[in-house]
């Protein structure tokens, strides 16, 4: 038993959507709860897993102007009337395993029955970051509960860093410069590869606990969406490029995973083991097991 995705959209910025990972965010959403025949009002939480943001402002919780926008029970919330929380969480490229993660927490407890992830990035746009690396995109997936044998399997966790080590595999940083405040990047050229050592751990770590082999995966979903990191991930893992999905954009950043699977999900069989594996700026890498359901509803 476990958290099932029951479905999953991406949205691709137009042009007024280029500087807004609210708008972008706000569009997946809608598509997602829309394919899936769920009213925002059925929503019981929304995670927010972007990072870049319009603007630069790290306040109010994008999720909540999310939750706002989509009309999932924007109003305080009344006794014995239906609730939406909502709040955002911010770990990268592994931001929306994370926030699967938690959803799956939540779902456990019996305390939700539905649950959103979305994930977005733009580049703030007006003079405030400095050659910003990511294409701007979002994604929403929807999620519920199985008491079958279906659903994710607990996340490990990888901290990769070497203590002493003085190189920065990646960082974004806002200062202010010309009377704004400026975000700007840096990254290392061993980053891929980096990233792929700390995921292999994660998926050994994975692995060994649910006492299941490589052999056993139908499908890898990765993230970030980089071919140097999916290629260094199959060098290190044995396994055939080919049997990892990666987003079709390599410039996206928190939607990446979600996009992987995009891909993928109408093409997995009920019963289908997938692994999830996300690796970014800490090093942090984490995976997790997937089994895909036999039909898109939740099952309980």
């Amino acid at each position: 038993m476990g958290m099932v995705i029951e479905q999953v959209d991406i949205a691709q910025a137009r042009w007024r959507d280029r500087h807004s990972a609210l708008r972008l965010a706000v569009s997946a959403a809608q598509d997602c709860l829309q394919h899936a025949g769920c009213t925002p009002n059925e929503l019981d939480l929304v995670v927010n897993a972007g990072i870049y943001r319009d603007r630069n402002l790290g306040e109010p919780a994008l999720a909540a102007l999310i939750q706002d926008d989509i009309g999932a029970n924007p109003e305080d919330p009344h006794d014995d009337a239906h609730g939406t929380f909502s709040f955002d969480i911010a770990n990268g490229a592994c931001g929306v395993l994370t926030a699967l993660q938690i959803v799956d927490g939540f779902l456990r407890t019996r305390s939700i029955r539905r649950a959103l992830v979305v994930a977005s990035d733009a580049d703030p746009g007006h003079g405030m970051s400095e050659h910003f690396p990511f294409s701007a995109a979002g994604a929403a997936l929807l999620c519920g509960w199985t008491d079958d044998g279906y659903g994710l399997s607990h996340v490990s966790w990888v901290n990769a860093n070497e203590a002493g080590e003085d190189e920065e595999i990646f960082s974004a940083t806002v200062g202010f410069a010309d009377a704004r405040n400026v975000l700007r990047f840096n990254q290392s050229a061993a980053m891929d590869e980096r990233f792929a050592a700390a995921a292999v751990e994660a998926v050994h770590a994975c692995l060994d606990e649910r006492s299941a082999r490589l052999a056993d995966v139908d499908m890898i979903v990765a993230a970030p969406a980089r071919h140097e990191y999916r290629t260094a991930l199959s060098d290190r893992l044995g396994v055939p490029v080919d049997k990892i999905s990666i987003a079709d954009d390599q410039r996206m950043h928190t939607a990446a995973l979600a996009a992987a699977f995009e891909r993928q999900a109408d093409r997995l069989p009920g019963g289908a083991l997938v692994l999830f594996v996300a690796a970014g700026a800490g090093i942090t890498a984490g995976a997790a097991l997937y089994r895909q359901p036999l039909s898109a509803g939740t099952e309980s």
